[in-house]
This record gives structure tokens, sequence and C-alpha cells, in this order.
């Protein structure tokens, strides 16, 4: 089974309006209510594939039954544990330019935390933990790390998708996969990425620190996937951009919805790299058409040689 796990979940609320002009009042031509986080947007995305999986993670108050409420209806298993206050709501707005307003989420006690532990603690070798998103202010960025721990004691293997120190941290581990966009690949080592040389160069620095499978997301212009035997650079389909949310964790999705359907790895990325651009591409999160209708696009190259 494939869990996923959101500390800091949101209602994503999109305004699109034709202008946007501060201090002024300012009438929306849409609106639009969706479940958010990063971990969720995996378990819808997955769903959409057609891959069970649980969603974990904390939720409080009216917004944060809404995004249960959501995704019972889309028939996701959940096993949230709920929390005083409410989960965050995030704005989207979207006028000539996009600018986005982030909640900051509510408090989490030590006692919600550990009940989190113990959720990870019946979690069984073979299981895949995807733990994805920022962090709580309440919650320091070492309970990655204990989350990590516990599940790789049990055999399960792990999937990180956030940054800064936590993701920093969980390199020691020893990840399934860790998926850094270029601006966070060049964090982990303290500098600023420029060039694929330098991409490369750092890749194959988590692969030989012991991540499994790295894919470092480049946006429009495409993914590096690494493996200890392999480098695969795809080149990302062609179309307009609609979606700057849920791209990348439409990667982790496809990646995973693959593998788990024994794909070959380089087949594995193309689905990865097809689900990124479809949800790009997309008013939301992408569906398996427009996945498929993608995947002949993905061009895919290998360097075989890692030295």
């Amino acid at each position: 089974m494939i869990y996923t796990c959101t500390l800091n979940p949101s209602v994503d609320y999109v305004v699109e309006a034709q202008q946007i002009e501060l201090g002024k009042l300012n009438r929306a031509t849409k609106t639009a209510y969706f479940p958010g986080g990063k971990g969720i947007n995996v378990s819808r995305v997955l769903k959409r594939l057609h891959v069970h999986n649980v969603a974990l993670g904390f939720i409080g108050g009216f917004t944060g039954q809404f995004i249960a409420d959501e995704l019972k209806r889309e028939h996701i298993l959940t096993d949230f544990i709920a929390v005083p206050g409410q989960t965050r709501l995030n704005i989207k707005l979207k006028g000539e330019k996009e600018t986005e307003i982030n909640g900051a989420g509510p408090i989490i006690s030590d006692e919600h935390k550990e009940a989190l532990i113990a959720k990870i603690k019946q979690l069984k070798k073979g299981d895949i933990l995807v733990l994805a998103g920022s962090l709580p202010p309440s919650v320091d960025d070492t309970f990655y790390v204990t989350m990590i721990e516990e599940a790789k004691k049990r055999r399960v293997s792990v999937v990180v998708d956030t940054s800064g120190n936590a993701l920093k941290q969980a390199i020691a581990y020893e990840p399934f996969l860790l998926k850094p966009n270029q601006t966070e690949l060049g964090e982990l080592f303290g500098t600023h990425i420029h060039s694929r040389h330098q991409i490369i160069e750092y890749g194959k620095k988590l692969i030989d620190n012991g991540v499994q499978h790295v894919i470092v997301s480049l946006a429009g212009d495409g993914a590096i996937l690494f493996h200890k035997d392999v480098i695969l650079i795809a080149q990302a389909p062609k179309g307009i951009v609609k979606n700057s949310v849920g791209a990348g964790d439409s990667m982790v999705a496809g990646f995973l919805a693959a593998y788990v359907n024994e794909a070959s790895l380089e087949e594995a990325f193309r689905y990865s790299v097809a689900a990124g651009s479809a949800t790009a591409f997309s008013e939301d999160l992408c569906t398996e058409e427009e996945v498929h209708r993608l995947l002949g696009e993905v061009n895919i190259t290998r360097m075989e040689d890692r030295v």
C-alpha cells in the first residue's frame, strides 16, 4: 500500500479576476476550491491512475472537514488526525500575474505528533510512504526524520518531496525517491545551479550518498532522473501552462503508479513526466486520459556513463 503524509494540508481557494488592484474592491470572474497540500495532490493523482492509497496527516476545523469530504467523494481512503484550529486556507489570485497567499496552519501538539507516529509504526514491509510538503510552524523540521526512522525500521520505502533542512536531513536515510526542483537541489549543497552540467554533478552526489532514485524537475525544460546504473534526461511535452500547482506532485504520483505496476525505470520516468505535464496543462490535477495522451510526446535519452 502507498501512504501519503501531508503535515500541513490546505484548502486551495483559486480566484480569477481580469485585473487585481491592491487597495480597491476587486470582483472575481471565477472561483474554485480544491483540497491541497503536496501529499494530498499525490493521493488524488494516484487514485486517478487507479492506484489505491491512504492519505495521512493533520486536519482541523471546517477547512479540514472540506478536505476529508472531498477525498471521500473521490473514493480516496484517509486516516487523518483531527487537531484543534483550522487547516490553512491558501489563496491563489490569478489576474495579469499570479499571486499566492498561504496560511500558516494550526498548532500541532506533541500528543498529535505521537498519534501520527503510531500510525507510521503500523506500516509493513513493502509499503511506500510519501512525505511531501511543508511543515506546520509548530512542528520542528526533525519530525520528518522521526517518521523516516520509524518507516525504515519496518523496511518501508520512503519518498521525500519537501525543501530546506527537512530535505537535507532525509538524505542520510537513503530514501527510495527524492524529487527536488533545480533550486532545491542547489540549496541542498549550498549553491546556485545555473547549468545542466551542475544538475548532473549534484544529482550524482545524491545517488553516491545512497538515495535510490532522484528526479530533478525542470519545469518546461523537462526533468532528469538519477539512478546508480543510469541517468535519464526527459524533454517535456509542449503545451500551454494553465496551472502552476501540483505538477511536481503529479510527477511523484506518476512515477509511483508505474513503479508499483512493474514498469521499467525508463517507462516509470516517462509516466512521471507525462503526469507532471498533464497537470501543468490543466486547470486541476491530471487525469489518466490526459497522461496517456502525452506519453508519446515525452522524449528520453540515456547517459550510460556514470563516471
